[in-house]
């Protein structure tokens, strides 16, 4: 979902929506028109080039107002706070009633003869109320339920190591300013103040799934977002739902905070720590007082430290619609 600009939004989709009236077409329609010798449509298709053009040249002038009212990747459903199937069926009767209100107007105002159309539209318009009632009653998938359709497909990932990034590439990507690196830190709480490595922010799983929304927002081509826990198995949940919710360019730690430790607390004198038995995703080291990010460990000397891995990590682009006829 782009994110919306309201003010330039509304303006844009005005003058978009004046020009198909005035015109009779939409772009893509006018270059079939076009292809096909209309001189109505080849009309249309310099229009829009000219408009096209005297926009880029123009933009500059208006840069901070094209730009202004940003709210993100908002929907209707957060607009409004209603679940998806609601917001499709009345989205769906709203545009049935808005065809049924332009038949009528050209029967009263064109003396249109309404008895002498097709039929069929009535089956495709119940056809639709149709879908729009199964997406109410079926429900949107929650993220659970998303990986169980990716899983066959996503699970070899995880079997076969190449989502989960050592700790030098994870060191060497935050060094790079040409990347974002957003890292989210599942652990329990207590463990995030003990320590946690310099900008990773602390979420929970459940907290995690409610922020899909906002990390979406986020999403760049140059961004990329690593999920970390003590080991790796919360992480892993993480990066379930990371990629449940088809968040591009994600990865977890290898090894986990454990891991990042072993890699690089050695070189911290200010560290006192000794290792401690830990269970399954408990952190595996006892820690003289809650420092957080305080510690040399938390973001070493990339200059300093001899960094040897297998990089894995492959920037990715989120893929737009398809264009159409009208898109």
């Amino acid at each position: 979902v782009n994110p919306t600009y309201l003010w330039p939004g509304i303006v844009g989709g005005l003058i978009m929506g004046v020009g198909f009236i005035i015109g009779g077409f939409c772009p893509g329609t006018s270059l079939v028109a076009a292809a096909t010798a209309k001189i109505d449509g080849i009309v249309f298709v310099f229009g829009v080039l000219a408009g096209i053009f005297l926009f880029g040249e123009t933009e500059r002038f208006y840069d901070l107002w094209w730009n202004d009212s940003y709210y993100g990747r908002l929907t209707l459903m957060d607009w409004l706070d209603l679940p998806t199937g609601v917001v499709v069926l009345g989205v769906v009767l709203l545009a049935l009633f808005m065809f049924w209100g332009g038949e009528q107007l050209e029967r009263m105002v064109g003396g249109r003869n309404l008895k002498t159309e097709p039929k069929f539209r009535y089956v495709g318009a119940a056809g639709l109320v149709a879908v729009a009632v199964a997406v109410l009653v079926v429900g949107q998938p929650d993220t659970a339920r998303k990986w169980q359709w990716l899983a066959p497909e996503k699970e070899p990932l995880l079997a076969e190591r190449k989502v989960q990034i050592e700790p030098g590439e994870l060191l060497t990507n935050l060094a790079d300013d040409r990347l974002r690196v957003i890292m989210l830190d599942v652990r329990p709480e207590a463990d995030y103040n003990l320590f946690h490595i310099k900008g990773a922010q602390h979420v929970s799983l459940t907290e995690l799934e409610t922020m899909i929304p906002d990390i979406h927002a986020q999403q760049a081509v140059n961004t990329v977002f690593v999920a970390m826990s003590n080991d790796e198995d919360a992480a892993t949940e993480a990066w379930k739902m990371l990629t449940a919710e088809k968040v591009p360019n994600s990865y977890l730690l290898e090894g986990g905070i454990n891991g990042w430790l072993a890699t690089f607390a050695a070189a911290d004198e200010t560290l006192l720590m000794t290792p401690v038995d830990a269970s399954a995703d408990a952190l595996g080291y006892a820690f003289p007082a809650a420092l957080g990010d305080r510690y040399f460990a938390a973001f070493p000397n990339i200059h300093e430290t001899e960094l040897e891995f297998t990089p894995k990590i492959e920037l990715q682009m989120p893929r737009d619609k398809s264009g159409g006829g009208c898109g």
